[in-house]
């Protein structure tokens, strides 16, 4: 598992020796990172006021046709560096005053990643936030478990046709809620700090899609009847921008209207999963997507 050889570190087990090729997620055996940075729009239990010390690396294991940040995610842009640098940013980013270190698609590089944290260990006092699309094997959650203080998943779909059409992995729910189940057991519920800043837990993400409503609302039900209340946060995002291949796609070429985002805000707020956070339909802007400028790398 934490081997590059045979590599098996994702749901996809594409079985690549990615330190002489690349695997599914574009990625060889070399960390490499797009940005490192303050980042402020995550939601506010997460920037707070000082920012959230955001580390973006290239390469995905998902294949979203709509990816705001396909520069990174398709392009692969970014630098490789070594674990060694990593830990060292690591520690900037805490002196700069970041309330954590985010991890922005890590999985393809969790070898070295941990490699990384263990250096910090006892210097590091600031919560680490797994930032992932949720497409997760919960094996590899469970590796994580004395290195992660925060998840941050996606559920991106009920549906697996839409799952496949829109991401290329027919098995994403199946596979997301078993890992986010893993995540809410390794975290526990969300533990806050005076200032409102989250330490621990689990914040569950779901972007609506247009024309994707009512599969937001089947992800809101099976929420309701699955997980524990009380031991989670969910996060509602209405910032879909049409972006890359999804101009290519007619169902994909608009933005959410505020009659479908509001359709699932209120089945959200009937079931009771008011934890959390719902974004304003006007929210989305080009902060979410920062310049992947290689800036702290």
């Amino acid at each position: 598992m934490f081997e590059y050889a045979s590599c098996s570190l994702c749901p996809r087990e594409c079985g690549a020796d990615r330190r002489t090729r690349f695997g599914f997620c574009r990625c060889g055996d070399q960390i490499k990172v797009a940005r490192a940075a303050l980042h402020f729009w995550e939601e506010p239990c997460v920037s707070g006021k000082n920012g959230s010390g955001t580390v973006f690396f290239s390469g995905c294991t998902l294949r979203c046709r709509y990816c705001q940040n396909y520069q990174i995610s398709s392009g692969c842009f970014g630098k490789e560096i070594s674990a060694d640098r990593l830990a060292q940013i690591f520690l900037e980013l805490q002196n700069q005053g970041a309330h954590n270190i985010n991890l922005v698609t890590p999985t393809q590089y969790l070898p070295g990643i941990l490699t990384a944290l263990d250096a910090v260990k006892g210097k590091l006092r600031i919560p680490v936030v797994y930032n992932c699309g949720g497409y997760e094997k919960v094996e590899t959650v469970k590796l994580l478990k004395d290195y992660v203080d925060i998840f941050l998943p996606d559920i991106k779909y009920y549906d697996s046709a839409l799952s496949r059409e829109f991401s290329g992995a027919a098995d994403y729910f199946a596979v997301a809620s078993a890992a986010v189940r893993q995540m809410i057991t390794q975290t526990g519920g969300p533990v806050l700090d005076q200032d409102g800043i989250l330490r621990r837990g689990v914040l569950i993400r779901h972007m609506v899609l247009p024309g994707c409503r009512e599969d937001s609302i089947r992800i809101l039900r099976w929420i309701k009847e699955n997980l524990p209340a009380g031991e989670y946060l969910l996060s509602l995002m209405s910032q879909y921008t049409p972006a890359f291949e999804g101009l290519k796609h007619k169902e994909l070429r608009r933005r959410v209207t505020s009659f479908e985002y509001n359709a699932v805000v209120r089945e959200a707020v009937r079931l009771g999963l008011t934890a959390g956070f719902m974004q304003e339909r006007s929210s989305a802007k080009a902060e979410y997507t920062p310049p992947f400028d290689l800036a702290g790398v």
